[in-house]
Order: C-alpha cells, then structure tokens, then sequence
C-alpha cells in the first residue's frame, strides 16, 4: 500500500465511523438505547446525561427499561423522557421507568429512509473528499519528480479499489438499516 493512502487511512475509517453514529439515531421497529443519546436530567441541581444517573436496558423488542441509580430522581428521570418529545410512552413501575416506543407508520419509515438516504450522501462526500485529496497528493508527488509514473499510476489504481471497498461498505451498512427501517 502507498504511503499516501496510508496517511489517509483514518479519515476513510472516520467518514464510515461518523456515518455509523448518525444511522444509530434513526428509529427502528425495536426499542434501541441509542435513542435516549442526548437527554438530559436535572438530578442534584445540575443537568446530567441520562445514561451518568440510570441505567438503560432493553426490556423487550419493543421497550426500554430506565432503573435510576438514586430512586429519588425518578420523577426528574420521568420529566425528561417526556420533554424530550420523543414520543415513548413512559410507564412508571415504581423502581423503574418503563418507556415504548410508538409503533412506525409506513408515511414515518419511508420518511427514515430519506434521511438514511441523505446520510449516506453526505458521507460519500467525505469519501470522495478523501479521495481526491490522496490522489492530488500523488499528483504533486509525481509533478514533483517524487515517483515515477509507474508509481503514480498503481497508486491511483490501489485508490480507486480502496475507494470503491469503503463505497460498497457503506452500501452494505445502509441496506442493513434500511431492512431493519422497513422491518414490521
């Protein structure tokens, strides 16, 4: 492998790791943690992440179990899901929070799909970015009298391979989400 495509390595494996956070947030069928990222809890006079006071569980395919650390912030744990409106159905059992996702409609999964679909643009973006930032460097190398032409035309090809392995990765990871989107 070239050392310019090396360099780049990790910015390819960062543009498919970012996409993987975002498609994480996405709604499916079945109740996911992932999707409480961001709430926030007002426990001790400070607002805290949920996941730092309770812990998150899933119950079933279908729900979410919130236990708090300190049964005396239950209600504030309670106060934030709904505020959050993110639309659970939260079911107080005393010692824990119950929380069910509503069911997707067919309008809302299509919808999810789209911005799946978005989300993965953007992130062919970063990797054509890359790409075209490895390739300028072979280039300039090679207008440099760094390498041989020989040299600059098998980096380009390694590149293009590489290129077109990331590409078909992150087909793989969208058709993955997409099926578990549209999964009833």
């Amino acid at each position: 492998m070239n050392q310019y495509l090396q360099a780049k390595e990790k910015d390819f494996a960062a543009a498919l790791d970012f996409f993987k956070k975002e498609i994480s947030f996405l709604r499916t069928g079945r109740a996911n943690p992932a999707l409480l990222e961001g709430v926030q809890v007002e426990a001790y006079s400070v607002l805290n992440p949920l996941n730092t006071v309770a812990n998150i569980a899933v119950g079933d395919a279908k729900s979410l179990l919130l236990v708090p650390w300190d049964k005396n912030i239950m209600k504030n744990l309670e106060k934030a899901i709904v505020e959050a409106n993110l639309g659970f159905s939260v079911v107080n059992e005393g010692d824990k929070l119950r929380l069910t996702p509503p069911p997707l409609t067919e309008e809302n999964r299509r919808e999810l799909v789209k911005k799946l679909n978005e989300k993965m643009e953007k992130t062919r973006v970063s990797l054509r970015n890359v790409r075209e930032q490895v390739k300028s460097a072979v280039e300039k190398a090679f207008g440099d009298k760094a390498i041989s032409e020989d040299d600059k035309f098998r980096f380009i090809k390694e590149l293009d391979e590489k290129s077109a392995k990331k590409n078909e990765e992150l087909k793989n990871l969208r058709d993955r989400k997409e099926k578990d989107i549209m999964e009833i």
